[in-house]
């Protein structure tokens, strides 16, 4: 999932109509929903925190400060980047500098609840082909020429990190393609790779990134580039709604079972997601994906969150379990966001590349809780007001 659903700009001039109906204007004030921040920070002490091995704490450690090369200039982090860099990588001494250096806050959700949702994502590893064949003939496009971005927010601040996708028809900018209509009548956009399988294709969308395996043994490293600016709807939900699994098991074990048993029906599956992700090619590395951070993730410590909570390059204390039910207690970096991991408390665990990453991170649907790790004497981060629901 790295780099998930992050955005490319082409600003344009935007209607100030329009911008009024995407910024929620309701055109009086007694009409305005009761809101409430999304997510709180809950002072608490490093004792508070559940125990770590040693080894997770140096890994998770250097994971995190793998990321300090990009948050050398960042004024919340710079200056704990530059001091992390001397800490000898001994527990002790990371102990040591993560308490003189960082306070503890617990996230809660809005009704004071400690408990989120952790889930996982990997690096899959898929067949296919750089040219069409008989056999691969899925294609995985990459950005498409028409497609315009419109950012708003250097007119609106307020509309920060909103953007539009859409395709300019005469004057009128229009929405892009939704998924249904980009798997049937194709799009303007060059083809990266082709695929053997359209549920491949789907999960490779979801994760963000991956590998195609190619016939002559070399592996293509495809990352996300875009995305068609339409909502992403699980397809798992889909699943659940039509009756064909219930919402405690799925999995993507679960959902792959389910498309080959029902091979004439992929097209309406996937087409209950309409949002489309659109890829571009890496240079081959042994190196994990590189997330919204720009740095490579490391398996088992780096984390995709909801940046409007945990802002990217955050240290986190995890606390969860694996699919099996055994304890998983660790700090992560923050290091990717995905469009699927929003909420209170919400992280979404990178495990690594290949099948068996595939199977713990495609099961793992766990409670869990997060603390979040925040350089002394920094302002906490304004996280933004949500309506209540009804």
């Amino acid at each position: 999932m790295n780099s998930r659903f992050k955005a490319w700009r082409h600003n344009i001039a935007w209607t100030l109509p329009m911008v009024a109906v995407l910024a929620g204007c309701t055109g009086g004030d007694n009409n305005k929903p009761q809101t409430h921040a999304l997510a709180t920070y809950s002072s608490a002490t490093w004792e508070a925190l559940p125990t770590v091995s040693d080894n997770d704490l140096i890994a998770g450690f250097g994971s995190w400060r793998s990321a300090c090369t990009r948050l050398k200039a960042d004024p919340v982090w710079g200056s704990t980047c530059a001091a992390a860099a001397n800490v000898p990588q001994t527990a002790n001494d990371i102990r040591g500098f993560l308490k003189q250096n960082l306070d503890v806050y617990g996230l809660r959700a809005a009704n004071d609840n400690p408990n989120g949702l952790i889930t996982g994502y990997y690096e899959p590893v898929y067949p296919g082909s750089l040219t069409q064949t008989e056999v691969a003939n899925i294609p995985v496009y990459g950005v498409p020429e028409d497609m315009i971005i419109v950012s708003l927010d250097s007119i609106y601040p307020e509309l920060k990190g909103k953007r539009l996708r859409g395709r300019l028809e005469g004057r009128v900018l229009k929405p892009y393609d939704d998924a249904a209509t980009i798997e049937t009548k194709g799009v303007k956009a060059p083809v990266v790779a082709w695929l053997t399988d359209p549920m491949n294709l789907q999960f490779l969308q979801i994760q963000g990134s991956g590998r195609i395996q190619l016939d002559d043994g070399r592996q293509l490293r495809i990352a996300y580039a875009d995305q068609n600016g339409h909502p992403y709807r699980p397809i798992g939900r889909w699943l659940v709604d039509q009756g064909e699994l219930k919402k405690e098991e799925v999995t993507m074990g679960a959902i792959s079972t389910w498309a080959k048993a029902n091979p004439t029906r992929i097209p309406e599956l996937l087409g209950s997601n309409p949002s489309y992700v659109f890829f571009t090619r890496n240079p081959d590395s042994n190196e994990g994906p590189r997330g919204s951070l720009n740095v490579p993730l490391t398996a088992g410590y780096s984390a995709a969150v909801d940046r409007k909570v945990i802002p990217l390059g955050s240290l986190l204390w995890l606390s969860t379990t694996k699919p099996d039910g055994t304890a998983l207690v660790r700090p992560v970096a923050a290091q990717d966001t995905g469009g699927a991991i929003a909420g209170e408390v919400r992280a979404d665990l990178f495990w690594g590349t290949g099948e068996a990453a595939g199977q713990l991170a495609g099961d793992m649907k766990q409670q869990g809780q997060i603390w979040m790790l925040w350089p002394k004497g920094a302002a906490l981060p304004q996280v933004p007001q949500v309506a209540d629901k009804l």
